[in-house]
């Protein structure tokens, strides 16, 4: 399989080209051409188009719930994407609920302890952190771990996710830096040096090793990582971008402010046509891009008539935004597919 061995944009070309023959031969509400049709929404997904998922996953639950049966574990696995893409596509909140509502489902359905399940349980902790509940999440994800390494076993890449999101809520920044310098070389061995999840890993070690001091160190990790994120995913995949923006908060914080500044300016243009104007990492940008525009400015790295280019970006030339980095989260979570 195309999409297994890495080239994500092939498999979303595949199974589109293969939809409208199953359709035609099979009847575009048989189950294979069901199963072609939620292939299609998860590589699309997969390949850097979470709106999109989100889209075409809920145009086929209807049909999936009228099919098979809202009880059928096909229509409760496309619930579930549903669900991650949702909050891939930034509506964090919406996909809390989403998971709140499935689980329940999922465990009379196909048992607590099914993977699929255990999915359900992972992306609910997942998306009520994301959702502003740091403290239940953690707590939740603790709780999973235990059961993951049990049912799946230690070195299953579900439980890997789970230890990674886990160590991403650990409020200590120096306690979160050597539980992913943990994580990498399990995650090398089990899943591969350039897997999604491993530079994931890499991504948050990175952005941990600044947390706790050493902001050089992060920098250069990131300088590294980026080349092969671009190459696995794609330059413009919204986890590549969330590499970039790392690098370019790290390079301010190194004491390059001017090179912050340009990268996230570089960086905003291509958020907003990814993502969409709205998207919280696109918003989290333009904070970004005021924060260091204007630190340029009032240190004096750069003139005052840098604030023309400012509001043709921002539009709000004059309203000071926060410089926090806030927007880079793991892709390495436990989904369905």
């Amino acid at each position: 399989m195309t999409g297994h061995a890495g080239d994500f944009k092939a498999a979303q070309a595949q199974f589109a080209e293969l939809l409208p023959i199953t359709a035609r031969v099979l009847g575009p509400h048989h189950p294979d051409t069901l199963t072609v049709q939620h292939n299609l929404a998860h590589w699309t997904g997969t390949a850097g188009y979470f709106a999109a998922a989100r889209d075409q996953f809920a145009e086929l639950l209807p049909i999936r719930e009228r099919v098979l049966g809202h009880d059928h574990p096909d229509t409760l696995t496309t619930r579930h994407n549903l669900g991650l893409w949702i909050g891939l596509a930034g509506q964090a909140a919406a996909a809390r609920d989403q998971f709140a509502e499935l689980l329940p489902h999922s465990q009379q359905i196909v048992g607590s302890e099914h993977p699929l399940t255990l999915a359900a349980r992972h992306n609910l902790a997942r998306w009520r952190g994301e959702a502003g509940q740091p403290a239940a999440a953690r707590d939740q994800f603790a709780e999973l771990l235990i059961t993951s390494e049990r049912v799946l076993g230690p070195d299953h890449p579900d439980t890997l996710a789970l230890r990674h999101n886990l160590a991403e809520l650990v409020s200590d920044a120096e306690a979160a830096r050597d539980r992913f310098a943990e994580l990498l070389p399990i995650s090398e061995r089990v899943l591969g040096h350039h897997h999604p999840g491993t530079l994931a890993t890499r991504n948050s070690l990175a952005r941990w090793t600044g947390k706790a001091g050493d902001v050089r160190g992060a920098r250069d990790q990131l300088t590294v990582l980026l080349p092969f994120r671009e190459h696995v995913l794609g330059p413009e995949h919204p986890d590549t971008l969330s590499t970039r923006s790392s690098l370019a908060y790290w390079t301010g914080k190194a004491g390059d402010a001017a090179g912050a500044r340009d990268q996230f300016a570089a960086l905003l243009l291509i958020r907003r046509r990814v993502l969409g104007e709205k998207h919280p990492r696109t918003l989290s940008t333009r904070n970004s891009l005021a924060y260091w525009t204007e630190y340029c400015q009032l240190t004096g790295v750069i003139s005052p008539s840098v604030e023309g280019h400012r509001a043709l970006v921002l539009g709000k030339p004059g309203r000071r935004r926060s410089g926090k980095l806030s927007d880079v989260s793991s892709s390495n979570t436990a989904q369905t597919s």
